[in-house]
């Protein structure tokens, strides 16, 4: 199938980009395109207008500062992967990025874009949630910050308005020594994840648990952050007992039913058996660097 007829603009200021999608209801930007161009060729997208910000200055590149990396909205997956310097103080970054589709989609997907899209199963927005990080989004009455956890609405719809770009994403920093890990089930590497989870943990000097965040995706209508089972490990020195009581405390989280996939069942299971893996591997990392 191909696409309904549409418009095209390529504006040069951000004012014009925000000026075209005020002006008309069924604009959309288009920036990677690697999920909307598929999309309006199977007519499940069918904006009127695709507004292009590649040749919008300014949004481009990435910047390390002091608590946060900033991405702006033209970075594309591959580059936030390669970046060594991200890679020095946010190595969960790089092992995230390995499971984003395949190498030629992020070539040209752009990071910015997949938090947009908001596709619950997908790792950027699991990224963003479990990190506690933010996006800056601008329109016609000036910019706001949205936390991540405010941003995702539900399936493929989040707290950007129409009339708004969001210019740059906002990845924290790894707190010092913390252990980090993401791993995830897909019917085949590339695929949408079935179920995903990351950590992010800190130890104190006695081994117990002084910090954590665990957040999944593939198991509701957003990605989760999975605060019961964080209190249940919080303090604890990440006994077997301690372990099934997160995964115990984990079940209510998964609210997405049976699809043509997978049952709800097994990705309760599923998520059980990530969360034991990922809390060990980022504990093992945190032992390894304090």
């Amino acid at each position: 199938m191909k696409p309904f007829i549409f418009g095209y603009q390529a504006p040069t200021t951000l004012e014009d980009a925000i000026s075209l999608l005020a002006g008309d209801a069924d604009a959309v930007v288009l920036a990677g395109g690697q999920t909307l161009l598929p999309a309006m060729n199977f007519r499940a997208a069918n904006p009127s207008l695709l507004v292009d910000i590649q040749h919008i200055d300014g949004l481009r590149g990435i910047a390390v500062g002091a608590d946060s990396i900033v991405v702006k909205a033209m970075v594309r997956h591959r580059e936030f992967e390669l970046d060594e310097e991200v890679q020095r103080v946010n190595p969960l970054i790089a092992e995230v990025m390995q499971h984003v589709a395949h190498i030629p989609i992020r070539n040209r997907g752009t990071v910015v874009g997949s938090l947009c899209h908001a596709d619950p199963s997908a790792e950027m927005p699991l990224l963003l949630v479990l990190l506690g990080g933010s996006v800056i989004a601008r329109g016609p009455s000036g910019w706001r910050e949205i936390a991540a956890e405010d941003f995702f609405r539900s399936f493929l719809t989040t707290a950007r308005s129409h009339d708004e770009i969001v210019i740059e994403a906002r990845f924290p920093l790894l707190p010092p020594k913390a252990g980090w890990a993401f791993d995830e089930v897909t019917r085949r590497h590339g695929d949408y994840a079935v179920v995903g989870v990351g950590c992010v943990l800190s130890l104190d000097g006695s081994g117990g648990v002084s910090s954590v965040r665990l957040a999944a995706c593939g198991i509701a209508d957003r990605p989760v952050r999975l605060k019961d089972a964080e209190a249940a490990l919080y303090g604890t020195a990440l006994g077997a007992s301690d372990l099934d009581a997160a995964v115990a405390a984990s079940v209510a989280a998964v609210t997405q039913p049976d699809d043509i996939n997978v049952s709800q069942s097994y990705r309760r299971r599923a998520l059980g058996t990530l969360i034991r893996r990922m809390v060990a591997r980022a504990a093992q990392r945190a032992e390894a660097v304090t």
